[in-house]
């Protein structure tokens, strides 16, 4: 169930987006509000698991994870079992930054960040040690074109855009 947000809890939330390093007083100042109300906000959604946590975002490729793949599965297995090692499996598995159950042909999708090819085939070899899995295809990521934790706070339930998201929050490679 989706939390109530107000238009100051949601600006809070584009500034918190943007930098969550941002003092009290300049979220305060920035909204022309005062520092006590704005962070008992803070808090209310911190508490309410709005805010689930604030993390340093960095760049892969600077820290040597130059390659991100995307790996689709298909399984012939659908049963509980098959589903906990798999479940393990992905979460034991760091370079795995994102996995998905979808609905239509294609089971399951993972997000893999690696060094490289060598090092995306040794996860690969692990991973179907770990679990069988009928069908699997992999894609590299040539270029990434946008990237971004932001998320949309101004898109009505009708799925109509009201005003557009600041066009900062993507980061791509020249």
């Amino acid at each position: 169930m989706a939390a109530q947000l107000d238009d100051l809890d949601r600006k809070i939330l584009v500034l918190l987006q943007e930098d969550a390093t941002l003092p009290l007083d300049e979220i305060a100042r920035r909204l022309g509000a005062s520092k006590t109300p704005i962070w008992n906000r803070i808090r209310k959604m911190r508490a309410s698991g709005v805010i689930k946590s604030e993390v340093a975002l960095l760049d892969p490729e600077l820290i040597g994870l130059e390659s991100c793949f995307f790996v689709l599965i298909r399984t012939a297995e659908h049963d509980a079992n098959w589903l906990g090692r798999f479940l393990r499996a992905v979460q034991n598995r760091p370079e795995v930054l994102e996995a998905h159950r979808l609905a239509g042909d294609i089971d399951y999708i993972l997000k893999v960040r690696v060094p490289n090819a060598r090092a995306f085939d040794a996860f690969y070899q692990a991973l179907i040690k770990e679990v069988s899995i009928f069908n699997v295809t992999s894609s590299l990521s040539m270029e990434e074109i946008k990237n971004t934790t932001v998320l949309p706070l101004d898109i009505p339930a009708s799925g109509q855009h009201q005003r557009q998201t600041p066009p900062n929050h993507s980061v791509g490679r020249d």
